[in-house]
C-alpha cells in the first residue's frame, strides 16, 4: 500500500485547533454543551475540547452517533446509533465532526439536536470539502480541501487509518 500524501501536519492541525478554540470561546454565542459526531469526530472532539477548557470554556459532553459511510468510500442512507438525551434541550451547542463533504452528516445530526430542544446548535469541522452542492454549512472550519478522500486524524477508508496523527489524502 502506497503511503497517504500528508496534507496536514499534526503541528499544523494543533495550531488550528487553538486558534479555532480561541475563535469560539470569543464569540457572541459561546456554546455550553458540545457533540461530537461519531466516529469521525472523535480526535478533533478531543483536541478541540482541551483547547476549549484552556481558554475557559470547560463544555460538557454528549456524543452523537451517525453512521453514513460504513465500509465503503461512497455516502449511503445515514443511520443514528445513538442520539442526544433530555440534556440537550435549552442547551447551546457544539456539533464536532472531522470533515464536511455533501453536508449529509452534519445536517442530519443538527435537525436531531434541534428536535431535542437546543436552544442553538453551531458546526466545527476539521475539515470543509466547499462543496457547492452541500447541503450544510459550518461556523468555524479547521481548514478547506479539495474533493480528495482524506484520512487520518479520526477519519477513515474502511475503518483504517483514524488514528493516524496527520491529515492525508489517499492516492488516486
Amino acid at each position: 500500500m502506497t503511503p497517504p500524501d500528508i496534507l496536514f501536519s499534526a503541528e499544523q492541525i494543533q495550531d488550528r485547533v487553538r486558534a479555532m478554540a480561541r475563535t469560539i470561546a470569543a464569540a457572541p454565542l459561546v456554546p455550553d454543551i458540545a457533540m461530537p459526531i461519531l466516529v469521525g469526530g472523535f480526535v478533533f472532539a478531543a483536541d478541540l475540547l482541551r483547547a476549549l477548557a484552556w481558554e475557559g470554556v470547560p463544555l460538557d459532553v454528549e456524543m452523537i452517533w451517525l453512521r453514513s459511510y460504513g465500509d465503503k468510500r461512497v455516502a449511503s442512507a445515514i443511520s443514528m446509533i445513538a442520539g442526544p438525551s433530555e440534556q440537550i434541550a435549552g442547551r447551546h451547542v457544539l456539533v464536532i465532526d472531522g470533515v464536511l463533504d455533501a453536508g449529509r452528516t452534519v445536517a442530519k445530526a443538527v435537525s436531531i439536536i434541534q428536535a431535542a430542544g437546543a436552544a442553538s446548535v453551531q458546526v466545527a469541522v476539521m475539515l470543509d470539502k466547499q462543496r457547492p452542492d452541500r447541503i450544510a454549512n459550518a461556523d468555524y472550519i479547521g481548514f478547506t480541501v479539495g474533493n480528495d478522500f482524506v484520512i487520518g486524524y479520526g477519519m477513515d477508508d474502511a475503518g483504517k487509518y483514524r488514528g493516524l496523527p496527520y491529515i492525508g489524502k489517499m492516492p488516486s
